[in-house]
Order: structure tokens, then sequence, then C-alpha cells
């Protein structure tokens, strides 16, 4: 075998630094693609069209984590048990696909048949009752897409959910990008469901390779026992998703809603809602591709340093962990308060979106921090606790835009969503301190 240079026998000695490593590259050129994407859509679509694309979100995502979210944690955290102990670990996958994949369908048909409905009572808003037509389609697909992701994580080996991720974003753009121009070509209106197809192609090519580059195995031993671990492990961890999900729904939904109490006609609190959810806050998140990266990794190596009772392991990741996302929050909030305007200006030409990047920018510590320390409590078997502190979070919000939102606007939201960071992510740090797996 060659003999590789010192650096990368430190990763290859290290897979969560090497996982690591790798998710941030691919999840990086992915928040890059994404990036330019998001100037395209919000030209082309414009601020207001970015708002009732964005409404659509609350009930996707709610889909995700009803069929998808608690699943693919516990298909990662079984199958890094399984390898531990020397145990055959696909037959999780496949308990994990047959029990999200079931959820999709269903989920599918729910949102399907009752666009309507949900568009004019929930959303207020009937232009999406197409677009929620659109999006239910992918589901399924995302289901394949998770559990397959959450059993390479378990492995430690990170090459295909990478590669999918980036995948996905390309086929998704270049999707939206044909419509486009055949729109263009045929002088055709281009709306905000030529997004929506973006993200099913996007969701359907991850699915495909996923499935494509895998090596399924007659590893079907013990099926229903595994099923039954499956089901029993997810079951609390995806009501408490869902739940947080139908809250964090609930704060999307009301925000328009109150900013239209606040004395905004329906076009200015779409347009203002899809200026700070669809221009605003991704400029935010960019940074995070780290801390979502190593979030994902932290999760199956918390779990074996718990199995293998190694505390010192477990004390080093947690205070490496919290070292690193103040340096990286903290110079992320500097670079957006130096750059902001520019960001706002020459990039989105929005003057709106640049002064919420000036506001949101001090949310980038806390984020990062809550982000990672909440992997850490679900590896060391808290998901009750992570819980908690997410429903404290929503709801801190949730009252704010329904108390001051109507009386100061928007400023008050973005106020709130710093609150409720701070909190949450101090309130990990104290759990973390209290946890009797660090005495």
């Amino acid at each position: 075998m060659p003999h590789l240079p010192s650096s990368l026998e430190k990763y290859a000695r290290h897979p969560v630094l090497l996982g690591t490593a790798l998710l941030t590259a691919t999840g990086l050129a992915s928040r890059i693609i994404g990036f330019f994407y998001r100037i395209f859509l919000s030209h082309t679509i414009g601020a207001q069209g970015m708002g009732i694309y964005q409404l659509i979100f609350p009930v996707f995502t709610l889909g995700i984590a009803f069929c998808g979210a608690g699943i693919q944690t516990a298909i990662s955290k079984y199958t890094a048990e399984a390898v531990g102990a020397g145990r055959c670990p696909q037959v999780y996958l496949y308990a994990g696909l047959i029990l999200s994949v079931g959820l999709s369908f269903a989920c599918t048909f729910i949102i399907y048949t009752s666009s309507d409905l949900v568009a004019s009572a929930i959303l207020d808003e009937p232009r999406c009752s197409e677009l929620l037509k659109i999006i239910s389609l992918s589901l399924p697909l995302a289901a394949v897409h998770s559990c397959i992701n959450g059993y390479y994580y378990g492995l430690q080996k990170t090459f295909v959910p990478s590669v999918s991720q980036l995948l996905e974003q390309v086929c998704r753009v270049l999707c939206v990008y044909l419509i486009y121009r055949v729109c263009q070509t045929q002088g055709r209106t281009v709306t905000a469901a030529m997004a929506v197809w973006g993200m099913v192609a996007g969701e359907l090519a991850g699915a495909l390779f996923s499935m494509t580059v895998i090596r399924f195995t007659k590893c079907t031993q013990h099926l229903f026992a595994s099923l039954r671990s499956i089901f029993s492990f997810s079951l609390p961890l995806t009501a408490n998703r869902v739940l947080i999900n139908f809250i964090n729904s609930t704060e999307a939904i009301l925000i328009p809603i109150c900013l239209k109490t606040y004395g905004y006609s329906n076009e200015d609190a779409l347009s203002l809602f899809g200026i700070l959810t669809g221009m605003a806050m991704p400029m935010i998140l960019f940074p995070s591709v780290l801390t979502n990266s190593v979030s994902v990794m932290l999760l199956p190596s918390i779990s074996q340093a718990k199995a293998q009772k190694n505390q010192t392991l477990i004390h080093r990741t947690i205070r490496r962990t919290i070292e690193s996302c103040l340096v990286l929050g903290f110079a992320s909030t500097l670079f957006f308060l130096l750059t902001y305007s520019m960001i706002g200006q020459y990039l989105f030409a929005n003057t709106l979106a640049g002064l919420y990047i000036r506001t949101l920018s001090f949310i980038c510590p806390f984020m990062f921090l809550s982000t990672t320390l909440n992997s850490i409590l679900h590896g060391l078997g808290y998901p009750t606790a992570t819980f908690t502190l997410n429903l404290i979070g929503c709801l801190m919000r949730i009252a704010i835009i329904w108390i001051f939102v109507p009386v100061y606007g928007i400023r008050a939201y973005l106020y709130g969503l710093l609150a409720s960071q701070i909190t949450t992510s101090l309130c990990a740090v104290f759990l973390l301190n209290r946890s009797k797996e660090l005495q």
C-alpha cells in the first residue's frame, strides 16, 4: 500500500475528521451553487414569488420529519453499534426503508389530495396549492435518499452522501434553468412552480444515485427485531421532530399573517417574507455547512465512545466542538457586519436583504453551537433534552411573532431569533455539564 502523506494519515486515522472534511467540501460546493441559485431565483420570480415559494416549505419539512428524520438517525445509530459489535448492519437499512417509504407514500397522498384546503385555510395563499401537489411527489424519493445516507453515516463513510448531496443540488439547478429557458423561448410566465419541479428533480437524482451505488446484500436475519428497534428508537424522535416542525411551520405561516396585521398589504407581506427566508437567512446559514457536517459525524462517533465508556474522548470532542463553533461563529458575524451592504445591493439587488443580514449576523455563534451540541446530546442518548431545547426556542419565537410583530414589525422577529438561539445554546452547554456520562 503506498505511503500516505502525514497530513492524510492523520485524517485516515480519524473517520470523524475525514468524514467531516468530505461532507464540508461537497457541502460547500453545494452551498456555493445554491447561493447563486438563490440569486437567480430572486431575479426571475421576484421577492413575492420567493415568498410564495418559501410558504410551502413548512408543509414539506413537516412531511420530511414525519417520514424520514427520526428514522435516518435511528439507522445511523444502530448501524454504528452493529459495526462495533461485529454484526451485519444492513438489516437496519432495510428496516428503515420499509418504515420510511411506507410513511412517505401516506404523506404524499394526504398533501396531494388536500392541497387546496391547506393552501387556502392554513397558508392563507391559494396560489400555493399547485406547488404543494408538486412538492408532495418528492417525499418518497427523499425517504429513500435519507435512509441510505443514514446507513452510510453510521458506517462513518461519507462519500455516497456527499456526492448525492452535490448531485441533487446540480440537478435541481439544471432542471430549473432548463424550464426557465423553455418558458423564455415560448413566452410563458416564469412562476415559483419552476423551482418546485427543480426540487423534485434533485431528489430523484439523489435517490437514484444512492440506490445505484449501494451494494444490497441478503442480510435480512432478525429483520423484524430490527424493525422493532428502529421503530422504538425513532418513534419518540420522530414525534419530537414532527412537533418541532409543526411549531416551526406555525412560526413561518404566522410571519406574513402578522405582517399584514402590522399594516402591510398581502403582496408586501409576502415580499418581506421572501426577502427574509429566501435571501437573508440562506446567506446567514451559508457557513453552517461546516457545523452541519460535524454534527452528522458526531452522533455515531459519540455513540461509539459512549458504548466503549471512553469519557476522555467525549470530553475532548465536546471541548473542541465548542471552541471551533465559537471561532467560526464570531468570524462569520464579523464577515457579515463588514459586507452586508454589498451583499444586499450587488448580489440580491435588494437593500432590505442586506439590512436583515446585518441584524441576523449576531446569531451565528449561538446557532452553530446549538446545532453541534444537540448532535452530541443525541449521541449520549438524550433525545428528550434536545426536543425540550428546540421546543423552548420555537415557543419563544412564536410568542414574539404573535405579540410583537403586529406592533413593531419584522425587526421584532429578527431580535426574537437572536434571543432564542442564545437561550437554547446556553441551555445545551448547561445540560452537557450536568450529564452523568461526563461526571
